[in-house]
């Protein structure tokens, strides 16, 4: 039985902190896009997210510290049942019995700890474990890079073939997971949940950084010269942007509010670093330097 404190690498008093870390980056080795020809990656992958499924829940966490769910997050047997001698010990089945020397007991011990159930043939027995629910689903959710600055709602198609608008979370990132709840497979207990790991998409020219969207902006001299607006895409649809006169490559101008929304609820910035871009074969850029020489010492504080 796999113990999620193990899988992780993580001591038992681990952090929530700790523990998120420690997900996301075994997440990130173990991720199937990086591991397609290494099948035992997708299983630890697996094992990994199932593990911070139930330690990521203070509920399913502190009923696994207790012992009465085991690294599966099912019902743990009941401590020291079995009877004395020869073995005999209770296994949890998946439609939620027991078994024991080849017979299924089922629902036969409902009442073991406290009042309504009897054993047949008399002894009372008491409330046992509540039905078990059944398992978690796990999906993956590729989400377009401006779709996750905006928080568009996604759509995803569950196992049942039903399809659902799932809302993404502020501060959503690579790893980061959402649960449904009631959407996981069937059980007696009522059905699991479904556990969706979103994956966002890299972008051809905006990178993100922290809750900030970087872009590299190329302009040309005539615009860095003489400044003026120009327009400049976002992940909110273009704007235009006032460049200084005078602008120099690798200037950084701030488009306010135009990131990713944090988990605070409040957006990032876009930043935007100037490129000029010169033409190497333009007659009248040629004609300019050749009558043209700009004699300052643009790098002397270099000492060269």
């Amino acid at each position: 039985m796999a113990d999620p404190y193990s899988t992780l690498g993580v001591a038992r008093g681990a952090s929530e902190a700790e523990i998120k870390s420690a997900y996301r980056k075994l997440a990130k080795e173990l991720h199937p896009d990086k591991n397609k020809d290494n099948p035992q990656a997708s299983a630890k992958f697996s094992a990994v997210t199932n593990a911070y499924d139930l330690l990521s829940d203070k509920d399913k966490r502190a009923r696994f510290d207790r012992g009465e769910i085991d690294g599966d997050g099912n019902p743990a047997a009941p401590f020291g049942f079995g009877g004395g001698g020869g073995g005999g010990g209770f296994r949890g089945q998946p439609g939620g019995g027991f078994e024991s020397g080849g017979q299924d007991f089922g629902d036969i011990f409902e009442g073991l700890f406290g009042g309504a159930g009897r054993r047949p043939g008399g002894g009372g027995f008491g409330r046992g474990a509540p039905p078990q629910k059944g398992a978690n689903v796990a999906y993956r959710l590729a989400v377009q890079f401006v779709d996750a600055a905006t928080l568009a709602p996604q759509r995803i198609t569950l196992q049942d073939g039903k399809t659902i608008d799932l809302k993404l979370s502020a501060g959503v990132e690579s790893g980061t997971q959402m649960r449904l709840s009631g959407k996981g497979q069937p059980g007696p207990g009522g059905a699991g949940d479904a556990i969706v790991t979103i994956d966002v998409k890299p972008h051809p020219f905006f990178t993100r950084d922290g809750d900030n969207v970087l872009l590299d902006l190329p302009i040309t001299l005539d615009e860095a010269v003489k400044g003026g607006k120009v327009k400049v895409p976002t992940v909110d649809g273009p704007v235009m942007l006032g460049v200084p006169v005078g602008a120099t490559s690798g200037k950084t101008l701030r488009l306010r509010g135009k990131g990713f929304t944090g988990k605070e609820g409040t957006r990032g910035d876009q930043l935007v670093t100037l490129q000029i871009d010169v033409s190497a074969d333009d007659p009248a850029i040629r004609a300019l330097v050749e009558s043209w020489q700009d004699s300052r010492l643009v790098r002397a504080h270099l000492g060269v």
